[in-house]
């Protein structure tokens, strides 16, 4: 989905402030202030808050994925490790926001549709990139997406080398490939 350049700086700056203040922060101003214009601009782009925190969760989605290879349409199972990677590194904002709503819908059940949509996402890039990989195993993908589910909120919050966990899942994949 593409957005025009406006409306892309106010759900990036929709992303900088529930990233660093959570939901509870999310205000016209404070979107207005992040992204140096009038908070009636970002009313008059978005209608209710409801709709830019839609938005912004499809935008976060959107950028994260193809900040990684997981749309390239033709990879080789090393590529698609690299993606899964890539996704794990990307840029925290975007995950810490996705995170922020994911936790929030707990609380929130209007939330829930968009924390749905967050996991089918990620979960039809898995699959469709081990489809074109010559591999149609739905456990896999459950826990490929498991896995990184967890590396990119572990990332987030503490750090570490992934490169185990990584050459595992390649390992995975390899054996899917030649099963």
């Amino acid at each position: 989905m593409s957005h025009p350049s406006g409306r892309a700086a106010l759900l990036r700056a929709t992303i900088v402030v529930v990233a660093a203040g959570g939901l509870r922060s999310l205000t016209y101003r404070a979107v207005a202030a992040e992204a140096g214009v009038s908070h009636g601009l970002v009313r008059h782009h978005f209608g209710s808050r409801d709709q830019l925190i839609a938005e912004a969760m499809e935008f976060a989605i959107d950028e994260s994925l193809r900040g990684s290879n997981m749309l390239s349409s033709a990879l080789t199972a090393e590529e698609f490790a690299a993606g899964i990677e890539s996704l794990a590194d990307r840029e925290a904002g975007i995950q810490s926001f996705q995170y922020e709503l994911l936790l929030e819908s707990r609380r929130r059940p209007e939330l829930r549709p968009l924390a749905e949509q967050h996991y089918r996402a990620y979960r039809e890039a898995i699959a469709r990139q081990l489809a074109r990989l010559g591999v149609d195993d739905a456990d896999l993908t459950e826990l490929i997406w498991f896995a990184l589910d967890g590396i990119v909120f572990k990332q987030l919050v503490a750090p570490e080398d992934v490169a185990p966990a990584m050459r595992r899942m390649r390992a995975l994949v390899a054996a899917a490939q030649s099963a």
